[in-house]
């Protein structure tokens, strides 16, 4: 298996859509007419869930005229936050085939699908022209990703001059490697953390100037408490896109990614850069 096979089966397993539509029912929701508010604790995969992607957006100026890229974009979720927020258009890529079906399907039930588009592809080799996008951003991605030099540049390519790019990832922290199953690799052979700084360093190289960064950490600790406070409550937890998407590797994914984070293994970080323009 190739290695972007070996990524895209870490997140596929078949019949997603089934198991969402059984968690809706479950949290009182008709699968047929799901609202943006109900599907947020599923379809925002990364860290934090909405809460993260509502930080990024606060981050951002989009014009409804705007047309943003999504790299990795998963269930589809952020874009269509993104859409509903700005009145914007979002083009969304995802290396699994599974998640771009459950978007697509999802986009159309909310009525999005002018403004919410997906297509499966590798984001190292974009189905896009040059300079065809005001902006774009990418969470929780480039973990998977080896030639993150490779990636950037790609993203830099189908930006139009002066365009902002937004990551939320998480980097490689000074504690050791994490333990595995994490929720992005089941083992390290598909995991590439690299850390803050190199982030920074490669995205120059690519040719993006980097405006703001910042390191997440306690706001991620937070929100574990919450969820889990949530739990002893007798409710769910805030975020169950893991568990949703794993099944029985959930667990231990995220106890270890829980870990990662608390001896800083693992650390998030928010990079907002830009190309320049001219």
């Amino acid at each position: 298996m190739s290695d972007a096979g070996a990524i895209s089966a870490h997140y596929t397993s078949g019949a997603l859509l089934a198991r969402l539509e059984a968690a809706l029912r479950e949290d009182g929701v008709d699968p047929r007419r799901p609202t943006l508010e109900a599907l947020a604790p599923y379809d925002h995969f990364h860290g934090r869930g909405l809460e993260a992607t509502e930080d990024m957006a606060g981050l951002l100026r989009v014009a409804a005229t705007d047309h943003v890229l999504d790299v990795g974009s998963g269930l589809g979720g952020p874009a269509r936050y993104m859409a509903r927020r700005f009145g914007c258009k979002v083009s969304g890529i995802d290396l699994t085939a599974e998640f771009c079906d459950v978007a697509r399907h999802l986009t159309g039930l909310l009525g999005l699908e002018e403004r919410v588009s997906v297509s499966q592809g590798d984001a190292l080799a974009m189905p896009y022209g040059e300079a065809a996008f005001d902006g774009a951003y990418s969470m929780n991605v480039s973990m998977n990703i080896a030639d993150k030099c490779a990636l950037y540049r790609e993203i830099h390519r189908v930006l139009r001059p002066g365009a902002w790019l937004i990551l939320s990832e998480a980097a490689q922290g000074p504690g050791g490697e994490p333990d595995f199953p994490t929720p992005w690799a089941r083992t390290a052979a598909s995991s590439f953390l690299a850390s803050r700084d190199e982030t920074c360093e490669n995205l120059a190289a690519s040719g993006f100037a980097i405006e703001s960064v910042r390191e997440t950490t306690e706001a991620a600790l937070a929100y574990g408490a919450r969820s889990r406070a949530a739990v002893e409550a007798g409710g769910k937890p805030l975020h169950r896109a893991v568990s949703l998407i794993h099944g029985a590797l959930a667990e231990d994914a995220m106890a270890n990614s829980a870990r990662a984070l608390r001896e800083r293994r693992a650390v998030p970080i928010e990079i907002l850069c830009r190309k320049a323009s001219g």
